[in-house]
């Protein structure tokens, strides 16, 4: 069981659930700010509650109103005999990028359930595991970042930028680098360095490349195949904006579209994205036909979050290192 540290940014929360275990977690909330967390109030359908100051709306309400806001995290305070309504608002909240939580009442409380928070008396339900709420596991994931892309810059970057540049122009005109707006961290954009790979196009940026694709040109055929055309994102993993592992970041056009087909895409960008990542380790990289390999890349996103760990990371890392010595399939 998990006792939650102050932090140091206060996060802002709503209630779903007006009962006696909504209202006492409002009150405790409000009582104990050192806990990092502001209440804005509550939402619940009892209209004997819509005088009480803390009242915010009815349940329906609540995640228009967590977007409208900008609430960080919801707290779900419901019955268990309300699960489709749960499940409702699981899926709204997964889809904004709002943390959601359920708070069980006393009589509903199972020892058995894990990720359990503790808010004074009152016990709280993270739906997932994400290691990397932890303060010092940020700060040794961002440590490592610093460090490698550091590394890679002064000591590979540095001489081999200069070759590549001039194979790029002597193959075709237009810029070295190819920049993108990519969907980040809270699904904020973001400018995605590459080295250019294609013709310069207007199609750039609203279609994958794939297999056999015109726009690629010679120099970039070959920089793609071996993920050199990669290597200017360890400048966005200098600056913050990427992890050297971590999701790969989409196309702004494909996250939109594939957020409305998948329940969990979003989920993804609860974490920096990622130069490599355990999805495209585990073999789904490249391009994304349909919906079942976007949701195959989903899925080990999702698994990453849940599962973090600073060896796992080295071992990603080390995974990538070995597929660049052979001929990945699904690089093109």
């Amino acid at each position: 069981m998990h006792h939650r540290n102050t932090t140091f940014i206060s996060q802002t929360v709503i209630i779903i659930g007006g009962g006696t275990t909504g209202l006492s977690l409002h009150q405790y909330l409000k009582n104990n700010p050192e806990r990092g967390y502001t209440s804005l109030g509550f939402f619940d359908d009892d209209a004997g509650m819509k005088g009480l100051p803390s009242y915010l709306g009815s349940i329906d309400d609540s995640i228009n109103y967590a977007v409208t806001f900008s609430v960080d995290e919801i707290f779900c305070a419901l019955p268990a005999s309300a699960f489709e309504k749960i499940e409702q608002l699981m899926l709204g909240a997964d889809k904004n990028l709002i943390r959601f939580r359920l708070v069980p009442g006393l009589d509903e409380y199972d020892e058995r359930l894990a990720y359990i928070e503790y808010f004074g008396d009152i016990p709280v339900i993270a739906l997932r595991h994400e290691p990397l709420q932890k303060w010092f596991n940020r700060f040794a994931k961002r440590l490592f970042d610093v460090v490698f892309s550091l590394f890679v810059i002064i000591f590979i970057f540095s001489w081999l930028f200069p070759i590549l540049a001039i194979l790029i122009k002597m193959g075709s005109k237009g810029p070295v680098l190819f920049v993108q707006q990519r969907s980040g961290l809270n699904n904020r954009p973001f400018s995605c360095y590459k080295f250019r790979s294609m013709y310069v196009n207007t199609e750039a940026h609203k279609t994958q490349a794939s297999r056999g694709d015109e726009r690629i040109t010679g120099i970039g055929a070959w920089l793609r195949r071996t993920s050199l055309d990669e290597l200017p994102q360890f400048f966005n993993v200098l600056t913050g904006s990427m992890s050297v592992v971590g999701p790969r970041p989409h196309m702004i056009t494909h996250t939109r579209h594939y957020s409305e087909l998948i329940d969990k895409y979003m989920i993804r960008h609860f974490l920096k994205p990622g130069i490599t990542g355990w999805a495209q380790v585990n073999g789904f990289r490249g391009e994304t036909r349909n919906a079942e390999a976007m949701l195959n890349r989903v899925e080990a996103d999702v698994w990453y979050l849940e599962n973090w760990s600073f060896l796992l990371d080295l071992k990603i890392v080390f995974l990538t290192a070995l597929i660049l010595f052979k001929r990945d399939e699904n690089a093109f």
